[in-house]
């Protein structure tokens, strides 16, 4: 009997990677292939989309390679992705006319600090929801037509597409039959109005940007198109459901009620709250997104992103050799009982949410003779949680959002310093999912949606596994003595 099983690719900062999931989601197989990360200059960060896509089609056959997958079966194919990072290619050719400017990219930063200085601030994040910051895509389309040679004059003739990673996907998939996005990519951009559901004109003419390159923006939970993913499959399969990665996690979570949050701890760090069917002016520092839209509704979240959270970790153990593999941090920031006063700010590209201070640099407070690698590496971890607590407390102090408890995933979820640190800063319930791809099931949900085979948030709800739950143990008022000198911390670098 044929069985339905769905492909979940999950385009991330560093990797793709493939998944096969079962129709009641349980994770069967997967395949990881990293890519190149490029640094032609100080601040820039790119990535090839060829590479990117050739990993798609490398990491899907290595599914079926690995476990003698036959044809008989029904497959389809969903998509999470990495938000912001942007591409522009040629619609005839099919090529980029350069690399993606990635989402830590700040070649864009004086473009925005024009539009900030010139007093579009309040305007443009009352029609997107978002600051005007290099982080989001806008401004990295900008730098490509302005600055790549021929690009502004082929873009005004018609012949250049735009489009964050996943309508990349969808458009090589799909043979160049396909130049679409989700609205939660969409919202991502800068480009997009999150109450008229649709591109704005007045956000895409501040940008200089042809209307003639946006694809068109569907609902996660859509058939985007079919593929026969470059002639793996005999017959064409549907590419049904798409959603960027924060929201894949925030779907995964099942935060489908308002008042449930999440953090995808990753190369950088996503926190997300949904906020319900209306959208609501975020706090200084934050923005509105598109939670996630299915079955016929959209749902808005508050959310904050940190720049390097996982790419602290890794950056400790690759350039300075502090450890040898990234297990061996919680065992030796355990083994001192305090950061003996050192705090460590990691704005490699300069600081997130709620700060938003892109010009800032990396920087470590509190040395002296008494500290070892161990206190170092212990600030380390902490200033992952600082970081989330910044954006929490924005939310539900300045928003009156009460937060029925954090719903977390990714790698460093794993480490129980971390996770019980974070539970006694922000005082509430740290929920870990036994959910080892979030993003993805995510994805797979909205799949399900698309294809009419789920109904329901609540039967969706009613398969969440199990979790591991960290309370509150420390005491309060030395969590807010130590939050306090991260505070101090970080003020010194932005005054």
């Amino acid at each position: 009997m044929k069985k339905n099983k769905i492909i979940a690719v999950d385009q991330s900062t560093s990797a793709t990677k493939a998944m096969l999931f079962s129709e009641d989601f349980q994770l069967i197989c997967r395949s990881n292939v990293p890519h190149k990360q490029y640094y032609p200059k100080t601040g820039w960060v790119e990535h090839d989309p060829l590479e990117i896509y050739d990993n798609v089609l490398i990491a899907i056959r290595d599914l079926f390679e690995k476990n003698q997958i036959t044809q008989e079966d029904q497959y389809s194919l969903c998509i999470t992705n990495q938000r912001e990072t942007v591409v522009v290619w040629n619609k005839v050719t099919g090529n980029p006319v350069c690399n993606a400017v990635v989402w830590q990219d700040l070649r864009g930063d004086s473009i925005c600090k024009d539009l900030v200085a010139n007093g579009f601030s309040k305007s443009v994040k009352e029609k997107s929801g978002l600051i005007i910051d290099p982080y989001f895509s806008a401004s990295g389309v900008k730098w490509i037509l302005d600055n790549v040679e021929g690009a502004r004059k082929a873009a005004e003739q018609g012949d250049l597409l735009m489009g964050t990673i996943d309508s990349w996907l969808i458009w090589k998939l799909t043979e160049g039959q396909v130049h679409a996005t989700d609205h939660t990519n969409a919202s991502r951009t800068l480009l997009f109005n999150i109450h008229k559901l649709a591109w704005d004109e007045d956000l895409l003419g501040l940008f200089t940007i042809p209307a003639s390159m946006l694809p068109k923006i569907l609902p996660c939970d859509s058939v985007f198109g079919e593929t026969t993913v470059n002639n793996l499959f005999h017959q064409p399969i549907l590419i049904a459901g798409v959603i960027g990665d924060s929201h894949g996690a925030l779907t995964g979570q099942m935060c489908f009620e308002e008042g449930l949050g999440k953090t995808t701890y990753g190369t950088g760090s996503s926190v997300m709250v949904n906020i319900g069917e209306k959208a609501a002016p975020a706090p200084e520092g934050l923005v509105t997104s598109i939670g996630f839209s299915a079955l016929g509704k959209v749902f808005y979240a508050f959310e904050g992103n940190i720049h390097s959270t996982g790419a602290t970790v890794k950056w400790v153990k690759e350039n300075l050799g502090l450890i040898s593999s990234t297990d061996e941090i919680e065992a030796l920031a355990s083994s001192v009982s305090d950061n003996q006063g050192v705090y460590f700010v990691p704005a490699f590209s300069g600081l997130g949410a709620p700060w938003w201070q892109s010009s800032v640099k990396a920087a470590v407070f509190g040395l002296s003779f008494g500290v070892g690698k161990e206190h170092i590496l212990r600030a380390v971890l902490e200033s992952i949680a600082y970081q989330v607590n910044d954006l929490i407390l924005a939310m539900t102090q300045k928003a009156k959002i009460s937060l029925k408890e954090l719903r977390v995933d990714g790698g460093p979820t794993k480490n129980r310093l971390l996770m019980q640190f974070q539970a006694d800063l922000l005082r509430v319930p740290v929920n870990c999912s036994n959910i080892e791809e979030a993003s993805a099931l995510g994805a797979v949900i909205m799949n399900g949606f698309a294809r009419k085979v789920r109904t329901g948030f609540k039967e969706v709800s009613e398969l969440r596994g199990e979790t591991r739950s960290y309370s509150p143990v420390a005491d309060e008022k030395s969590m807010t003595l130590v939050y306090e000198g991260w505070l101090k911390a970080v003020k010194q670098l932005i005054k």
